[in-house]
């Protein structure tokens, strides 16, 4: 396993930044402003095995004006498999920027962005022996909102999530070669289903 890596945070750090200040320079039109809520996740690894989605529970907090908004969401999972005297605990932690394709009270919207995946191993028998990695990626998808009020919206989307190999240090000449750098390590499926309060 990896060791955490800051370098995804710096390759994206200017770009969050110029965002920002975007979202922040355009006028609302019905716009619901800040907004923070709980959400379901449920994630599905795209491979050949057959294997179930996992559920995670979570947040997110939403800055929306107009057709633009930025959400920053984090889901949490644990799971204990006593066979290999291990609990592993996912903490996935994406930012999304939000296309709204409408401004009434029901609207479809198109996010994507990038995320940091966070994993921890510990034994059970001793929580000091532990390993944490983190994976960035990127993610994409469509989604739905329907605005109750002016300040609660309920919303679901899909999103697709590739996870690249971080390690900055692989050689060119590794398996992929220099191209293989550039494709994704990890693909899978992110459905989510949420609630947020506006103000």
């Amino acid at each position: 396993m990896r060791p955490i890596s800051s370098a995804p945070v710096r390759r994206v750090a200017l770009p969050l930044l110029a965002l920002g200040a975007l979202l922040l320079s355009v006028a609302p039109v019905g716009a619901q402003g800040f907004g923070v809520g709980g959400r379901l996740a449920w994630l599905k690894a795209d491979s050949d095995v057959d294997v179930d989605s996992a559920r995670l529970v979570g947040g997110q907090v939403r800055f929306v004006t107009g057709r633009l908004g930025l959400e920053v969401s984090m889901d949490r999972r644990s799971e204990e498999f006593e066979l290999l005297n291990e609990k592993v605990t996912e903490t996935p932690i994406q930012t999304s920027l939000l296309l709204r394709m409408g401004s009434g009270r029901v609207a479809p919207f198109l996010l994507g962005g990038p995320g940091w995946y966070r994993r921890e191993v510990e034994a059970l028998d001793d929580p000091e022996l532990r390993t944490k990695t983190t994976e960035f990626g990127w993610h994409a998808g469509i989604g739905l909102e329907i605005l109750a009020s002016k300040h609660f919206g309920i919303h679901g989307d899909y999103r697709y999530t590739f996870l690249g190999d971080d390690d900055e240090e692989d050689d060119e000449d590794d398996d992929g070669g220099f191209i293989g750098r550039f494709v994704p390590g990890h693909r899978g499926s992110m459905w989510t289903l949420g609630a947020t309060i506006y103000f």
